[in-house]
């Protein structure tokens, strides 16, 4: 049975690899390290190293167990392509993913450089989805690096989003989502910040996903962005 996600853009959740370190703004609060160390303190077996960097060889193989079709976040707990995490531990999940192809997968990561490095090693296939993360303008060059790679489908996600990004080069990415950080010492979201992306992605004709406002209470602060919500996906044409 896949593991049902509260993440609005995605369905499931899967993590060979657990655990991470900091390495940008949009990491100061990270919600998969507080997530770790209360499954830790659960005694949850696939967090007894807490949130230190750990792959799950017993993990790898789990898309092929689940049968209905969905989309499934990749590592919502680390970052595939942190330093630590071998290229042949990445190119088995890259290589369960192709085989796993009624499912979409879904893989964000900070670490775009090594990314790009890796990309010629990778087998792409249309049901991988790639995507960055990127919280202010500094770390613009991610988007670069992203739309350099081989992955038939590239997105956007601009959260926790901490400041104007400015004009965005939407060539060759395909989608944008959008959201505010959460948790007990969340930063705050300006609308005009999530307004300017969204009529830059209307302009360009790129789908565009409002996620959420964030903040202390994100359910009371909920996802409607000038009184709708946003919940554009990329359109797939079947291989």
């Amino acid at each position: 049975m896949s593991i049902k996600s509260a993440i609005e853009w995605t369905d499931s959740t899967w993590n060979p690899v657990t655990g991470c370190t900091k390495i940008s703004t949009g990491c100061s609060n990270c919600y998969a390290e507080r997530m770790a160390y209360r499954l830790q303190a659960m005694d949850q077996p696939n967090y007894e190293n807490g949130f230190k960097l750990t792959l799950h060889e017993d993990a790898i193989e789990q898309p092929l167990r689940w049968k209905k079709p969905q989309n499934i976040f990749v590592n919502s707990m680390s970052d595939l392509f942190h330093e630590d995490v071998p290229f042949d531990f990445i190119d088995k999940v890259f290589f369960v993913m192709r085989r796993a192809h009624w499912h979409r997968f879904q893989i964000l990561t900070k670490r775009s450089k090594r990314l790009l490095e890796l990309d010629h090693k990778l087998h792409w296939t249309h049901n991988i989805w790639m995507g960055v993360s990127v919280e202010t303008s500094r770390y613009k060059s991610r988007i670069d690096n992203l739309r350099n790679t081989h992955a038939q489908i590239k997105f956007l996600s601009l959260e926790p989003l901490l400041g104007p990004l400015g004009k965005i080069n939407f060539h060759n990415i395909d989608w944008v989502i959008v959201g505010g950080e959460s948790g007990p010492k969340a930063r705050p979201m300006e609308q005009s910040w999530v307004t300017d992306i969204r009529d830059q992605c209307r302009k360009e004709n790129r789908p565009f996903f409002f996620k959420q406002w964030g903040g202390t209470n994100k359910k009371k602060a909920g996802r409607l962005l000038e009184g709708r919500t946003w919940d554009e996906m990329p359109l797939i044409v079947p291989a």
